[in-house]
């Protein structure tokens, strides 16, 4: 009757077994670190770094516990571990300054973090230890300014494209669109054309003022933005920059980051548990976005850097395509882009797969049609250069879908896929404030979160034991295996925990030791019936189930409502909520009766169980413990 097979005994054993593996990594301290990384495009990390630094280290009088060479190719990195935090940011500054001749320019950049001392062998299988939050452990506090005026001379330059497509469309001639400061200036040869070119361009915006004028024989319409037109393109454009982080950090693989504005065009961003800050900080500030421009006929290839360059073309020497003239006016930006995946051509060379949306195949096969045979240049724009990715002839009309080649080595590929697949930013970035939080910050936050989870456990685990006696322990060896199971998940889905999250693990506690009150109190309430002690504990575990199963769904639905339109701390609160609900109905249903069939089960003729005092009413103290032996 209360026996489990093999399997199942098979199963919590291993359930346990991967739990001590997971939580493992977290009884390891993490060491204070320095990370160097190059400066230069054309630098590169390898073992003379390594030695570069030691010898710096060792003549300052500052050595390292251990110094390594970590990653591959352009992602090498010497990392240095310390003692204590101290000789860490003291070591920082003398590598700084013995490391780079010129400050301004460095060769190489030291940043602050941590280094985890997970054995290899355990890292090999995946477990590591939890990152913790800038509350608990530290991380790196950003404070970026965006260049509200780039956003709208951005949003100028998308006018003078719209209004010129626009009067191709309508078939209204111009003499020339020209942006002059904050407006364009288009020219016209008589009022009759101008005034229609006026109704067509108002017919597409609220949002433009209009004013006549005359410069000799030609008469121009100047087009600017009105002023509350312009103050939401700056609100717009740093919405747009906040929502393009955010895909960049969920690209780095960052749990938990906290991304708002502060004031007009500032933003924060605070990345928990990040170690290689100068890789977060290079691709949170990176501007990169694609434009698709014709390659001008007109200038024979292989003379673009002596030729004279035509009025609406110009030269860029940079790049695997490069030399290069192309056209000024770029037919398709990288805003059009939907998806961009890393891969591999039938060569077995680095491509970038693009996707583009409706809009932009439209725009893609329009400007291909007629140009088979031509050459188009594939330009990313970055910090303001122009790097010519491809200048390739085309074979025949592109659509939706296509890829680009020429760009040297995955690792590249990857990066630049990542940079496309998150999104352009709207406007430059500058890093106002960059502050990184040590962990001596948390480590009274750390000391209470524990102190209280671990008085909570003992409380609880007293209690049960005096109430419910063996019945009681068994229920404290179910809480504690559910406490090893939350830690192990949480640590192999690497979620960053937080103060809320270990309030969530002490409510995750209580809800498990809920669920065993309330399989023990079935278990005599069936005693009471008079049932013999097997059938009660039995019928304990079965009927008690439903109630547990109905309270813990409803309290999951909460939770998932917290984490569907929660943010931030809250999230966090909320993942470790919900996990802790379904680790807490494994081992307080599962592993639980496993145990009492184990202890209970091989009797075939029991005459008591240890449940504590029965009572029934109308019986004296001592009659009620007679009950429980029946």
């Amino acid at each position: 009757m209360n026996r489990y097979p093999l399997w199942k005994y098979i199963l919590i054993l291993a359930a346990v077994l991967l739990g001590l593996l997971y939580t493992a990594p977290n009884y390891f301290v993490d060491s204070p670190a320095l990370q160097v990384t190059t400066g230069k495009a054309t630098g590169k990390i390898n073992s003379d770094t390594v030695a570069l630094v030691n010898d710096a280290l060792k003549r300052d009088g500052l050595p390292a516990e251990a110094i390594s060479l970590e990653g591959a190719g352009d992602n090498s990195a010497v990392r240095a571990r310390f003692a204590s935090t101290d000789a860490q940011f003291k070591a920082k500054l003398a590598l700084e300054r013995d490391l780079n001749r010129d400050p301004t320019d460095p060769d190489y950049i030291v940043t602050v973090g941590l280094a985890k001392n997970t054995p290899m062998w355990m890292q090999k299988l995946g477990a590591q230890a939890m990152n913790l939050g800038l509350d608990l452990r530290g991380g790196v506090h950003f404070l970026l300014q965006v260049d509200a005026k780039a956003v709208q001379e951005n949003r100028i330059k998308g006018l003078q494209a719209s209004a010129r497509s626009q009067l191709r469309e309508q078939n209204v001639r111009h003499a020339g669109i020209d942006r002059v400061g904050d407006h364009i200036e288009i020219k016209f040869r008589d009022a009759e054309t101008r005034a229609k070119a006026r109704s067509v361009l108002a017919n597409q915006s609220q949002d433009l003022t209009f004013a006549e004028a005359a410069d000799g024989t030609d008469l121009k319409l100047i087009v600017s933005l009105k002023p509350e037109a312009l103050q939401r393109v700056v609100e717009e454009g740093v919405k747009q920059n906040i929502s393009t982080l955010g895909k960049r950090i969920n690209e780095l693989g960052t749990t938990e980051p906290v991304i708002q504005q502060q004031g007009r065009d500032r933003i924060v961003v605070q990345l928990p548990g990040v170690q290689d800050v100068a890789h977060a900080k290079d691709i949170i500030g990176r501007t990169a976005t694609l434009e698709f421009r014709m390659v001008d006929e007109t200038v024979t290839p292989g003379t673009e850097a002596t030729a004279a360059i035509p009025l609406n073309s110009e030269l860029f020497l940079q790049g695997q395509g490069a030399p290069a003239v192309v056209s000024k006016e770029a037919f398709l930006t990288g805003d059009y882009i939907s998806s961009a995946v890393a891969g591999f051509d039938e060569n077995q060379q680095p491509t970038v797969n693009l996707d583009l949306n409706g809009d932009g195949g439209r725009k893609m096969r329009l400007a291909t049609r007629d140009r088979v045979g031509k050459r188009m240049a594939v330009l990313l724009k970055e910090k303001g250069k122009y790097t010519v990715l491809s200048n390739a002839t085309i074979q025949q009309e592109l659509g939706s879908s296509f890829r680009i080649t020429g760009l040297g080595t995955p690792e590249k590929a990857a990066e630049l896929a990542l940079l496309l697949r998150a999104g352009a930013l709207s406007a430059p970035m500058e890093f106002v404030e960059e502050r990184v939080v040590g962990p001596q910050l948390g480590a009274e936050n750390i000391a209470k979160g524990l102190h209280s989870t671990v008085w909570g456990f003992v409380a609880i685990a007293i209690f049960m034991i005096i109430y419910y006696q063996l019945f009681g322990f068994f229920s404290v060896v179910a809480l504690a295996c559910n406490l090893l199971f939350l830690l192990g998940i949480l640590s192999m889905m690497q979620v960053t925990l937080t103060l809320p999250g270990i309030a969530a693990i002490a409510l995750a506690l209580g809800m498990a030791i809920d669920a065993n009150v309330l399989i023990n109190e079935r278990i005599r309430e069936e005693l009471r019936a008079g049932n013999t002690p097997q059938a009660s504990i039995s019928a304990g575990f079965s009927h008690a189930w439903a109630t547990i199963l109905d309270s813990n769904v409803t309290t999951l639905i909460v939770g998932l409502a917290l984490l569907v339109f929660g943010s931030g701390a809250v999230r966090g609160f909320a993942v470790v909520h919900c996990l802790g609900i379904l680790t807490s109905m494994f081992s307080a249903v599962f592993l639980s009766r496993g145990v009492v069939n184990l202890w209970y089960g091989r009797k075939k003729k029991l005459g008591k169980i240890a449940i504590g005092t029965v009572w029934e009413p109308g019986i004296t103290a001592a009659g009620a413990k007679s009950a429980a032996k029946k």
